[in-house]
């Protein structure tokens, strides 16, 4: 009992030092925007006004819905077929999809833009959309493999056996029950699609409109380099977006990340 309550204390003192070490940059950037101890909440207005995030942000959450939404979807098709059925080519496939997941980003942008500025879709938000759902499709359908084939095989048998068909299975038995490990699927590709900078930054290379959040954040840094409580403001009003999801899902997030942790 003794050693138990040790290795308690030892695991709750050691957590309590990452805490500290991971809040305090994000306590230090919120009293800079919020001019404490003076509270001052006009900074945020500032930035919102000079920086331009209205349009920001609506142009990051179109892109962040859209690639979210084709990326879910074509996930859960992706992983329900690669996870629980047996076609010839399937691991072929599969091998494929996580060349999209071992690929940076950084080695393809160049030609990316090219292939994208021949179809006439640089300097557009569908143009900075398609990238992003095929590497979200990657890592969607290798999560949602690995979901499926943790399903125990009798609920799948149950439900052939009682006529539905594959499709049924899918939308109707399986995706409510998977809706743990879909909910993180969907925060996590949230959060990486509002995030992303680089691929803005090279499609979105002329239009001022149509920059994305994290894009113009970079402009209004450049713009604002020893204004440091109104560059903080503006990095919170980017940051928020995230931070409210993964607060709100953070219960779905847990247990989706523990799905599958546990087989028949």
């Amino acid at each position: 009992m003794t050693s138990g309550r040790t290795e308690r204390i030892f695991n709750y003192t050691v957590l309590s030092v990452f805490s500290v070490f991971a809040l305090f940059p994000l306590v230090a950037v919120a009293a800079q925007a919020l001019h404490l101890p003076d509270l001052d909440l006009s900074t945020f207005g500032e930035a919102w006004r000079q920086g331009h995030f209205g349009t920001y942000m609506r142009n990051s959450l179109a892109v962040a819905v859209g690639v979210v939404l084709v990326a879910t979807v074509l996930s859960i098709m992706s992983g329900y077929a690669l996870g629980t059925m047996d076609f010839p080519g399937a691991n072929a496939l599969f091998y494929l999809f996580l060349a999209g997941l071992m690929i940076p980003s950084e080695t393809v942008v160049v030609p990316l833009y090219f292939d994208l500025r021949s179809l006439h879709l640089d300097n557009t938000l569908p143009g900075l959309m398609l990238p992003q759902i095929a590497q979200s499709v990657a890592f969607g359908t290798f999560w949602m493999r690995a979901y499926f084939r943790s399903v125990p095989r009798s609920l799948i048998e149950a439900a052939r056996m009682d006529g539905a068909s594959s499709w049924s299975t899918l939308w109707r038995i399986l995706v409510p029950v998977g809706r743990p490990a879909i909910l993180t699927m969907v925060v996590l590709t949230a959060m990486w699609t509002w995030n992303e900078f680089l691929l803005a930054l090279v499609i979105i290379n002329s239009d001022e409109g149509l920059r994305t959040a994290p894009l113009g954040l970079s402009f209004f840094q450049g713009q604002h380099q020893t204004d440091y409580p109104l560059l903080m403001a503006g990095a919170l009003i980017v940051a928020a977006p995230v931070v409210i999801v993964y607060v709100f899902l953070q219960r779905h997030f847990i247990a989706g990340m523990l799905s599958g942790a546990i087989k028949e």
